[in-house]
């Protein structure tokens, strides 16, 4: 997902994830990597355990990891980290010193080299398999001079799909255990995650505060600029038909004042709706944001995918996300369209938001059944959006408030991708 942040697909825009198909060649070329990487720590490890039995013996008073091993141990646990990112799809934040970089190379090294000997295994049966069939149907080579039956053609061709087949689910594990293990090993302590979940708490609760603030203002200057100007021009305009000499004066007068009363009827409506849509109580999100398109200046397209009503918070939130970045496409960026589209997943729910220009990829906190709630909206307009302009702020703390994941992607020239994860739970 775009720009650093905490969040994760959905976000902004969307982490462009590859399919089966694209993340296979990745995840064997990062197996092979970590086979060849199993050896060099293997014997980075014996150094260390000379070099700390050495030290040990002959130390005096408090025992620490020698500064040599430490620096050793710590370059190899970044490699590896670097690894697990680019190629095994490990992203989640490390927090370790020498002592856990040692032990997580302990128990690293050996499913480094269990998944290298997969891959050798495979290698030699691909091998085996593709010389038997040059045998059999290219060069004649029978064994025996008696060409094989067709039941034993198909036995071996079978015997040799299920050995494949138990090779390749090896290989899954092996990386699955790759990223438990660095999990595990450097993730935070459980401790350390509850005083972060605390402080995230803490801070998104602060940030409730301040978006409420902030809402109240733009409430009371709309009202202000907006209904309270309309509303003096017609009592000046009544006041005048009331001190005017001749009745076709006053029948003008009055006119005006009607139609400024139904503007100020309709301002008044406006800033209504964009307290709080009716439709979204009564109707549910689809509704609404069909009235955002309806309303809009600009052609918006709306592709809606959940079947089911999500809570009520994450509703107002995701309409919110949609009706202000819509509403800024419209204003300052130039769009001619704008796309918008409301997904359902099923994963482990957010925590955290970035309201920077980059992708929401972070933590998770597991909340409820893992049902998530994604908006993406994009505007094919100039580009150039402050992700800390008081709307796009005030949206971040919103969805953080949800302990959802928020992210601005806007680069000079466009397009402008907004988007949100909200967890159901």
């Amino acid at each position: 997902m775009i720009g650093s942040g905490e969040g994760g697909e959905g976000i902004v825009p969307p982490e462009r994830r590859h399919g089966p198909a694209g993340r296979l060649p990745k995840a064997l070329i990062g197996l092979v990597l970590g086979a060849g990487t199993a050896w060099v720590e293997l014997v980075l490890l014996g150094v260390a355990a000379l070099i700390m039995a050495y030290a040990f013996a002959f130390s005096r008073g408090r025992r620490k990891v020698p500064g040599l091993v430490a620096s050793g141990a710590m370059a190899a646990t970044r490699m590896e980290c670097r690894r697990l990112g680019a190629f095994l799809g490990h992203r989640e934040a490390a927090e370790y010193g020498p002592l856990q970089a040692l032990a997580y190379l302990v128990l690293r090294a050996p499913i480094g080299l269990l998944g290298g000997a997969i891959l050798v295994l495979i290698g030699y049966g691909a091998y085996a398999m593709a010389a038997l069939a040059v045998s059999w149907w290219i060069t004649g080579d029978y064994l025996d001079g008696i060409p094989p039956e067709p039941w034993i053609v198909a036995y071996t061709a079978i015997f040799g799909v299920i050995l494949l087949f138990v090779a390749v689910q090896g290989l899954v594990g092996v990386a699955a255990l790759e990223r438990k293990v660095a999990r595990r090993c450097l993730g935070p302590s459980p401790l350390a995650g509850y005083e972060r979940r605390i402080a995230h708490l803490s801070e998104s609760r602060a940030e409730v505060v301040e978006a409420v603030d902030d809402e109240r203002r733009r409430i009371e200057r709309d009202l202000h600029d907006g209904v309270q100007q309309r509303l003096v021009a017609l009592g000046m305009l009544i006041g005048r038909a009331r001190r005017a000499g001749d009745a076709e004066r006053s029948r003008e007068l009055l006119r005006q004042a009607h139609e400024e009363s139904q503007r100020a009827l309709e301002d008044l409506r406006e800033v209504a709706w964009r307290i709080y849509p009716a439709a979204l109580d009564g109707e549910g999100l689809r509704a609404a944001l069909e009235t955002v398109a309806e309303r809009s200046p600009l052609p918006v397209a709306i592709e809606y995918e959940p079947s089911g009503k999500a809570p009520h918070a994450v509703e107002t939130a995701a309409y919110f996300v949609v009706c202000e970045a819509v509403t800024n496409a419209a204003k300052h960026s130039g769009a001619t369209r704008v796309a918008v589209r409301v997904t359902e997943s099923v994963g482990e729910a957010g925590a955290g938001s970035t309201s920077g220009a980059g992708a929401v990829d972070g933590k998770r906190a597991g909340n409820g059944d893992g049902r998530m709630i994604s908006v993406r909206i994009e505007d094919d307009g100039g580009g150039g959006a402050d992700p800390a302009g008081g709307g796009l702020a005030g949206l971040a703390r919103r969805v953080a408030a949800l302990d959802g994941a928020f992210g601005v992607d806007s680069p000079p020239g466009g397009p402008t991708v907004i988007a949100a994860e909200l967890p159901c739970g």
